[in-house]
C-alpha cells in the first residue's frame, strides 16, 4: 500500500485537490502495478509564512 505525502503551500481550491489525487492515484497505479484503493495520498497545506526556501521565508519573497 503506497502512502504518498504532498507538502504544498494552502490556496488549491477542492476540486484542483481532487483531480490532483487522481492524476497521482492514477500514476501509482500504472507504475507500481498497485489497485487504486491501496494508495493512500496525503495533502498538507502550509502557510507561505511556515516555509523558507534559502533561509527566506516565502511570504517575504517577491512574486
Amino acid at each position: 500500500m503506497p502512502t504518498i505525502r504532498v507538502e504544498m503551500f494552502e490556496g488549491r481550491t477542492p476540486e484542483q485537490k481532487k483531480e490532483f489525487v487522481k492524476a497521482v492515484t492514477e500514476a501509482a497505479v500504472r507504475t507500481l502495478g498497485t489497485s487504486p484503493e491501496a494508495v493512500d495520498v496525503i495533502l498538507t497545506d502550509i502557510k507561505k509564512s511556515d516555509w523558507a526556501s534559502g533561509g527566506v521565508l516565502w511570504s517575504e519573497k517577491t512574486k
